[in-house]
């Protein structure tokens, strides 16, 4: 049997999303929902779409990939409930099905796997298009903070299942980067890469942890899997969520802020819980791993090519930064000249 979400070529992403839209269309029957529109938000790690009601409540619809199990997919369901009963945080929730539902697998076309899909309770909010504010920053530390406490109270049951981002995932990312790194890296770059990668995992290895500073986190919270309403940011988009240290959490959203926001963010996430005294190369460390993650994400993808080509003056002045042992992350670093 073919897995439902993969594809290789142009002609077999339309198929594809020609099979979703049928797939999400007869998933919509199962809920009581009188729903107006469907609409198609995008493909990555799952497919999803918005669905449009004649109320103010609006839903979001998502096709899993094969890569996350039935179980993984109502931990996560597990772990949102359990994070939306704090009074000061915004999240989404999973919605049951009329059967009572909560992780329904669909029928598709012949020889292809079944999916499995959820509905959730769509989060308003918009996402910042243009460069975020003082106000931005502060705020996005603040409900970070106030995610790791509700995470921290949270008991899993014995059947709760997740990831843990570490040492053997990061390895496991970097395996894909290595297929791939020469559509956006030369040889002296990716080299650079390696360098860097291997004492990321140096320091993962000697890291050790506590109640205070891992558990369970989002996994991916850049700026885009947030949603604003006046200055008031909300967490979007928990498929990566899992186990790991707290500060990869913020590693992965301080990277696409100016270094005086990435300060702000840290004074808005020490309002309610006090980092370590030398919380700084360690997240320094999840920085530089995020960001290679990112790109081991992205780089079997042609479509993304050239903006990972483009990124590279900053990406790789980064690195070399890391690499020095050079304080970068309050520092305006200037992009190196490519070749």
């Amino acid at each position: 049997m073919k897995d439902f979400l993969k594809f290789d070529t142009n002609e077999e992403r339309q198929a594809l999303l020609i099979r979703a839209r049928k797939v999400a269309l007869s998933a919509i029957q199962q809920y009581d929902l009188e729903w107006d529109k469907i609409e198609f938000i995008q493909l990555s790690e799952s497919i999803t779409y918005k669905i449009e009601t004649s109320t103010a409540n609006h839903y979001l619809l998502r096709i899993h990939s094969d890569r996350l199990s039935r179980e993984e997919i109502r931990s996560e369901l597990l772990l949102l409930q359990a994070l939306k009963k704090s009074k000061e945080l915004n999240v989404s929730e999973g919605i049951p099905s009329c059967d009572g539902i909560y992780v329904l697998e669909i029928e598709t076309e012949m020889g292809y796997r079944r999916p499995n899909v959820t509905m959730m309770r769509w989060i308003e909010g918009e996402k910042t298009t243009g460069e975020f504010t003082d106000s931005h920053a502060y705020n996005m530390g603040v409900m970070i903070s106030r995610l790791h406490a509700a995470a921290k109270d949270f008991n899993p049951p014995s059947d709760f299942v997740r990831s843990a981002w570490g040492v053997e995932s990061f390895k496991r990312e970097l395996a894909k980067l290595e297929r791939y790194h020469q559509r956006f890296l030369s040889e002296k770059a990716w080299k650079l890469y390696q360098d860097a990668a291997e004492k990321v995992v140096s320091q993962l290895t000697t890291m050790r942890q506590t109640e205070h500073n891992y558990g369970l986190i989002h996994a991916d919270l850049h700026t885009g899997n947030m949603v604003f309403n006046d200055d008031q940011p909300s967490p979007i988009d928990f498929e990566r969520c899992g186990y790991g240290y707290f500060l990869y959490d913020m590693a992965g959203t301080m990277l696409e802020l100016w270094p005086k926001h990435r300060w702000q963010l840290i004074q808005g996430y020490e309002r309610s819980r006090k980092l370590e005294t030398d919380y700084t190369r360690d997240l320094e460390c999840f920085f530089i791993m995020f960001m290679i993650e990112n790109y081991c994400h992205h780089a079997s993808n042609p479509r993304e090519t050239a903006s990972l080509i483009d990124e590279q003056k900053y990406a790789q002045a980064y690195i070399r930064e890391y690499l020095n042992g050079n304080p970068f992350l309050f520092e305006v670093i200037e992009p190196v000249k490519m070749d």
